[in-house]
């Protein structure tokens, strides 16, 4: 097997739910030992999440969040249990947790106290709304890091009811954000031999996306508003309806604009004082759609998908996530992949989004089940039977 970018990088894992665990997922197929700790009983939430059942207690979507790590199942409201965190912080380089702001603190486990264990540790704290402001204490899901971000005031259709992003943007853009915060901090560690305390947050990722909405608003003083599938930018770029339903396509330049016209059989449209510049074309996009749907009823949306991408126009058909999954492209992609499980036996796994070319991403391990390698990583720490028997009856592995 290739060797890995970050294999010999150790990472405790101390969340649950997405943004934390698909952090901590994306480094462990890098290559990272990632040692998911996680409370007795339960585990992480995710395991008994979504609404069906497995084989066994795990759910699909924990299934999908923690292929390639290590778990050992820790009560961190125990001493015993903190102590041996404590231990295993000694030879880590990252941790990345998701507790609510100050809770590991509370514990004893907060970076100032971390670091004077290990000076080179990166510290990584995922939550709602960061660690510090007026809304730090309140708890934080991706429903509300999208409402108060503003994501969903330009989500869905003018004058309808209130839409989320479809995914959860926050918590995987929170996730990507903070991979790329933690990886920086720890090739500086590499360098000076200090570590870094690095707060990310939903909110503050959710906002991230906001470039073309808030750059609008500090342009021109206006609040964006939802637009559907279509782009404050350029039209025509959105979906149209057409004989058998919906596709998307974007003439959104005056080159590819004027090919559309004649594409059509339109050359009128491009004379049309309404629709001369892209500023006239936003400025007029009902009037600019309903011309256009004129035509594009005259064909179904296969034909129009085939005709926009044979003279260069960008076009594509709306599909559904199983048709997206099964589709050539999708497939060639290798965008789903299945992994063995001692359960459940072949897992469906989303694909990895990025391919490396030299050292490319590798299933090494199957999502762990609770606390399944509790006994080799307490082996790892030198702690032997009699030890472990003392620390059970301390409570470090019970709820």
């Amino acid at each position: 097997m290739t060797r890995l970018p970050l294999e010999g990088v150790r990472v405790l894992d101390v969340s649950q739910v997405m943004a934390g665990p698909y952090a901590c997922m994306l480094l462990a197929d890098l290559g990272a030992d990632v040692i998911k700790v996680e409370p007795p009983g339960g585990g992480d939430q995710t395991r008994g999440a979504m609404g069906f059942k497995m084989k066994g207690p795990d759910s699909m979507g924990f299934l999908n969040m923690n292929r390639n790590k290590r778990s050992i199942a820790l009560n961190l409201k125990s001493g015993a249990g903190r102590e041996l965190l404590l231990r295993m912080v000694k030879d880590a380089d990252i941790l990345i947790e998701n507790y609510r702001p100050g809770a590991m603190k509370r514990l004893g486990l907060g970076y100032e106290v971390l670091k004077e264990l290990n000076p080179r540790l990166v510290y990584t704290s995922i939550s709602g709304f960061g660690q510090t402001g007026p809304w730090a204490d309140r708890p934080g899901f991706d429903l509300m890091a999208q409402a108060m971000s503003g994501v969903m005031s330009v989500t869905g259709y003018p004058d309808g009811l209130p839409v989320k992003a479809g995914v959860p943007v926050a918590d995987i853009g929170c996730a990507l954000f903070a991979v790329y915060g933690t990886l920086a901090a720890y090739i500086g560690a590499k360098a000076t031999g200090q570590g870094q305390y690095i707060d990310a947050s939903l909110f503050d990722s959710a906002m991230a996306f906001s470039v073309w909405d808030i750059c609008d608003y500090w342009g021109t003083g206006k609040p964006p508003e939802p637009l559907g599938t279509a782009n404050k930018m350029t039209a025509p770029y959105q979906a149209m309806a057409c004989a058998d339903g919906y596709f998307v396509m974007g003439a959104n330049n005056q080159k590819l604009w004027l090919k559309l016209c004649g594409l059509i059989d339109r050359p009128g449209l491009a004379e049309d004082p309404r629709f001369l510049t892209i500023s006239l074309r936003l400025a007029n996009r009902p009037a600019l759609v309903e011309e256009l749907e004129r035509s594009f009823h005259q064909h179904p949306k296969a034909y129009w998908v085939d005709t926009l991408l044979a003279a260069g126009i960008p076009a594509g058909p709306i599909l559904t996530y199983p048709e997206a999954f099964e589709s050539e492209h999708g497939k060639a992609r290798a965008m789903r992949m299945e992994i063995d499980h001692p359960i459940e036996g072949k897992v469906p796994n989303i694909g990895f989004a990025v391919k490396l070319s030299g050292t490319p991403q590798q299933v090494r391990r199957h999502p762990p089940l609770l606390g399944e390698h509790t006994g080799e990583l307490l082996a790892e720490l030198g702690i032997g039977a009699d030890e472990r028997a003392k620390l059970e009856a301390q409570g470090a592995f019970t709820a």
